[in-house]
This record gives C-alpha cells, structure tokens and sequence, in this order.
C-alpha cells in the first residue's frame, strides 16, 4: 500500500492526512473516516481497496486534536479508544471532516463526483457531514452516531439532531442485525427512518455484529464483509 502524507487547514492546525491514488492517477473522490482505532492497518486495507477501484482517497486523523493517529493494538486498546472518542470535540471532528472534503475536492486528481464514507465512529460522523455540506454520495457502515443525530435515543449533548431526511445525497447504509453496542431495536428505528426515503440504499446482515467489517476485529464476519464490500464497490460505481 502506498499512500502520501498530507496537511488539511482547519480552525485549529494543520490536521494529518493520507492521500492514496487510483493507477490511472486520477478519478472520483472518497474521504474516508476512521472507526474508533484511528488510521488503522484496516482503515489503510480499506483505502487502498478504494483506490484500487480507482477512486482518490482522503483519510484524515481525526484524533490529531488528542495527539493520537492511531491506537495500538493491545489489551487496552478498547479501553483507550474508548476514552478517545468521550474527549472527542464532536462539532471539531465535523468541521475537521468538512476541511479535509474541501481538500480533497480541491485536488487536480479529482475527477467526477465526491463521496463521505465511513465506518462505527466514522459512519456517524459522514452521515453528519453530509447533513452539513454538499457531497455527491455517503457511504456508512454501522454509524455508531446515528441513533443521536436521528433522534432516536436521548441525543449525547455534543451532537445536534439533524433528523433523517437531512440527508440529500444518494446514501448507503451497512448495518449487523445483531449489533451489540446499537441492539436490534436501535437498529430497526434507524432503518425505520432511513430506509423510506428517497436516494436511500439499505442492507442489514441478519447474523452480523458491530464492526463486522473489520478482520483484525473480534466481531468480524467474513461473509458479511464480503457482501457488503460487494454491495458498497457497486454502489459507488453507478453512484460516483
């Protein structure tokens, strides 16, 4: 995997990115948003997975605030990455994400559309940026933020409901059936919400987890993963 190391301007620094590049050098763009553990060894599989797609991908390190790129793995990984996202000023993490899109768009390898996607921590976090500003398709696997910017528990005080149809842009949404940290009934009343509305793509996997995307996760599921990856290349390609 080769990937470029770049800066995005934001309100409060220069945030560290990564840039990977299609073989062609140029195409759409997908700013990808970490999980909980950062710019992980499967954050930087699933970027490079995109470019070779041949899409142009922006991964920021939304921890920069916190001094952190990624969490090491370890028996207290969980438990830092954790704490990590408690800290987290979540309308800095928007308008972080917000800054690294503009960057992106901004690249002479940028051709076609633009696209938000990400993954638990991430997820959310895409769906609230694409609530925010224009992007042309989102992609979210089990947006751990979701059940707060729909309204549909007690919303975290951090976070403002932006409500289902906030949401323009053509979407796709990856959810487990079984997810243990979202539950069931969590998960039917954002599929509830969402799945109705126009320009929305849904897909929950009956016998999936949290994270069921990630291999080097205890929750992972390969045949789930494997589906929804196939799901999400096609779905990007008629979309972007």
């Amino acid at each position: 995997m080769t990937s470029t190391r770049l800066t995005v301007p934001t309100s409060g620094g220069a945030m560290p990115a990564h840039l990977w590049l299609p073989a062609s050098g140029s195409g759409p763009g997908v700013l990808l948003l970490q999980e909980i553990f950062g710019i992980s060894p499967y954050i930087e599989r699933r970027a490079q997975d995109l470019a070779d797609l041949g899409y142009v991908v922006v991964a920021p390190e939304i921890w920069w605030r916190q001094g952190v790129s990624r969490v090491a793995e370890g028996p207290d990984a969980m438990d830092i990455a954790f704490g990590l996202l408690n800290d987290v000023d979540w309308a800095a993490a928007v308008g972080d994400s917000i800054a690294g899109l503009d960057v992106l768009r901004q690249r002479d390898e940028v051709t076609g559309g633009v696209g938000v996607m990400g993954f638990c921590f991430g997820g959310g976090l895409a769906f609230d940026v694409a609530a925010r500003t224009q992007v042309d398709a989102l992609v979210s696997y089990y947006g751990s933020a979701l059940p707060d910017l729909l309204g549909v528990v007690e919303a975290d005080p951090r976070v403002t409901v932006v409500g289902p149809e906030a949401v323009t842009a053509p979407s796709l949404h990856q959810f487990g059936m079984t997810d243990q940290f979202l539950t069931r009934p969590v998960v039917e009343q954002i599929q509830g919400l969402l799945e109705p509305l126009p320009n929305v793509t849904w897909h929950g996997y009956e016998t999936a987890d949290h994270a069921f995307d990630n291999p080097d996760f205890f929750l992972y599921d390969a045949e789930a993963s494997r589906l929804a990856w196939e799901r999400t290349s096609a779905w990007l390609a008629a979309t972007l």
